[in-house]
């Protein structure tokens, strides 16, 4: 697979493979998600529990921030540009909201946790498996 870093085994996806794709971070298969943006219990090909690991809420409150910051930049780009009817907007910034939030927890929690699979980060006290 292209994207090895010197940390990677062979079949292990790179951080920005599993990220994009929702692959499990250890066999690489598109098992990582069991919901749209729900991790499955473990993976269904290679038995990794899915489940120890814990990305918590810090991806959502960026996402809020970031992609709030977007949609309401280019509506007020497009009020002052166009100054279409308020029908446009909702027609228009609605969907966009949610499929940039959907997607992007998608990619930022698969990251997060392939990274932590891929760094072999756990919580203080507990021992590295």
């Amino acid at each position: 697979m292209t994207g090895h870093t010197p940390d990677t085994r062979e079949g292990q996806p790179s951080i920005r493979e599993a990220a994009l794709f929702g692959l499990c971070p250890q066999c690489g298969a598109k098992t990582l998600f069991e919901g749209v943006a729900q991790f499955a219990p473990r993976c269904r090909a290679c038995g990794l529990d899915l489940s120890k690991f814990n990305v918590g809420d810090g991806p959502a409150a960026f996402l809020t921030l970031i992609i709030g910051g977007l949609i309401v930049g280019l509506a007020l780009w497009l009020e002052i540009a166009v100054t279409p009817p308020f029908w446009v907007h909702a027609l228009l910034w609605i969907p966009l909201t949610f499929v940039l939030v959907i997607y992007g927890l998608r990619v930022a929690k698969a990251a997060l946790l392939a990274s932590e699979f891929q760094n072999k980060a756990g919580e203080a006290g507990r021992d590295p498996e």
